[in-house]
């Protein structure tokens, strides 16, 4: 350890959006300031996953307290990433389990030395479970993904000195950019600054190749030019919380966003219990404590296709929905469903109804003649029992990009286009009477688990993984600058009521 400076070093979980040594104690973003310094430790860290038989807690306990390259082979992993697109061992690929990631830090000597000054370790984002350590001493454990979590570490990493000097406090400060609007939802329509909004987007995966989830800032640049191409003016942040840059983005340009936990797989009775139930609460604490300030979020989302026609999910459901709004009253509270109607437990609860449908490729796949009949009844019976706006929150077809048949057959780009068609038809039937909203699954293809249902990843977006547009993305481009020029805005994204300029305007 050099004079005046401290070497730190962390193993972490699967998935790093960034890392910040931060001075002047904790951040809703790492951000410089008068007062604050922060050193990102984006970069090459040092990387091992555990392939052994015996992945259980506890193994641990011989490489902590020395260097990871001590105890074995290592290999160079950059963060941010998801490590299964990186390497080209196939072991990696479908992996699941503990992995390591390890990094030593040279602190500024004023971080290490004066004791007014404090210090935090700052990870963006470990998924699913970390335990964090610094110089060996077992620092922080987190458990949930996508959200940011940090630890007070100066008594590991600064100079402790045997005459202590009264200590005044410190000046502490930053700045955020404001956004003033107001959210409100009657029984047909969702208002934004007191007048009807209608939602035509996306759902969005952070996916790319190579980088898979991680953040990447030219990837969101182009994804953020393509929306405003398309004519899109909201997002839901399907299944997952997305990094804190690209809510920032939204304030900027003006992109309302439904914005959604880690919610998503809640299928069996079992997981209905007071366990998940105290989890999933505190991770809606953390999704609200990081998001709250965002004016583009105008509706939270605490899961995505639950069980709702189970009991249990009724009261579970009831419980999360209650506590969201405890933690936020100004923002209207909704979960997705695939339920019946008629079934469904938790829709009571919301202010808003949030419905995923694939006609003619889930049900009566080929019967594009069918999908106006059955949206028209979905969302009659929907709204006859609940009395609350509807969002279509998914719809879509698989398509392989250069997969041509006319007359339209599945997985070619002409049926996603008749697809489409179908359903636009059904949803102008609703969208001046209860209907708030229409987001297309997906903005853009992602890679997922193969499955014989799977032709490397989902291919229901409107453009490639490398964000070029199938025929669809051409008409929903036409459907959506239509709708928004029909609105009072001149274009598809109204204004940004954020006080900086918008790239925009």
């Amino acid at each position: 350890m050099a004079r005046g400076s401290a070497v730190a070093w962390a193993a972490l979980g699967p998935l790093l959006w960034g890392c910040a040594l931060g001075l002047q104690g904790g951040m809703l973003y790492p951000q410089e300031s008068p007062s604050r310094e922060c050193k990102e430790l984006d970069g090459l860290w040092s990387f091992r996953a555990d392939f052994s038989d015996n992945r259980r807690r506890g193994f641990e306990e011989q490489w902590y307290r020395r260097p990871l390259w001590e105890s074995g082979p290592t290999v160079d992993m950059p963060v941010p990433s998801s490590f299964n697109d990186i390497s080209q061992d196939w072991r990696l690929r479908h992996f699941v389990g503990w992995v390591w990631y390890e990094r030593e830090v040279i602190l500024p000597e004023r971080w290490t030395q004066d004791l007014r000054t404090r210090v935090v370790l700052r990870i963006g984002s470990a998924h699913s479970y970390a335990i964090v350590w610094v110089n060996g001493v077992d620092t922080l454990e987190h458990e949930g993904g996508y959200l940011p979590f940090e630890a007070d570490i100066s008594n590991l990493v600064q100079v402790q000195l045997t005459a202590q000097t009264s200590l005044g406090p410190v000046s502490d400060f930053y700045t955020l950019p404001v956004g003033i609007r107001t959210v409100a939802v009657t029984k047909s329509q969702f208002l934004i600054n007191g007048k009807p909004f209608y939602f035509h987007g996306v759902n969005k995966h952070e996916d790319a190749d190579i980088r898979g989830k991680g953040f990447d800032w030219p990837l969101l640049v182009k994804d953020f030019n393509l929306l405003r191409w398309l004519g899109a003016n909201a997002f839901r942040t399907s299944h997952y919380p997305y990094a804190e840059e690209v809510m920032q983005m939204c304030d900027r340009y003006g992109i309302v966003v439904i914005d959604e936990c880690p919610g998503v797989g809640l299928a069996l009775p079992q997981f209905f219990n007071n366990v998940s139930l105290h989890h999933h609460m505190q991770v809606m604490e953390e999704v609200v404590r990081r998001d709250k300030n965002h004016p583009a979020v105008v509706m939270w989302s605490v899961a995505n296709e639950p069980a709702s026609h189970l009991e249990s999910a009724g009261y579970y459901l009831k419980m999360v929905i209650a506590h969201t709004k405890s933690l936020d009253p100004s923002r209207p509270v909704t979960f997705v469903s695939n339920s019946n109607y008629a079934a469904d437990k938790g829709a009571p609860y919301v202010d808003v109804i949030c419905l995923n449908s694939y006609y003619s490729w889930y049900h009566d796949y080929g019967h594009l003649e069918l999908i106006q009949l059955q949206l028209a009844t979905q969302f009659e019976n929907w709204y006859k029992k609940y009395q609350k706006p509807i969002i279509q929150s998914e719809y879509g077809a698989e398509t392989i990009a250069g997969f041509h048949q006319d007359p339209p057959l599945m997985f070619t780009e002409e049926y996603q286009k008749s697809l489409l068609e179908q359903y636009h038809l059904g949803l102008d039937q609703k969208r001046r009477k209860y209907v708030v909203g229409e987001l297309i699954w997906n903005f853009a293809d992602f890679m997922t688990e193969q499955s014989p249902t799977r032709v490397l990843g989902n291919k229901k977006g409107i453009f490639t993984r490398q964000r070029q547009p199938k025929s669809a993305a051409f008409l929903l481009r036409e459907r959506y600058w239509k709708i928004a020029n029909e609105t009072r805005y001149p274009h598809s994204v109204a204004k940004s009521q954020c006080l900086e300029n918008s790239l925009f305007t």
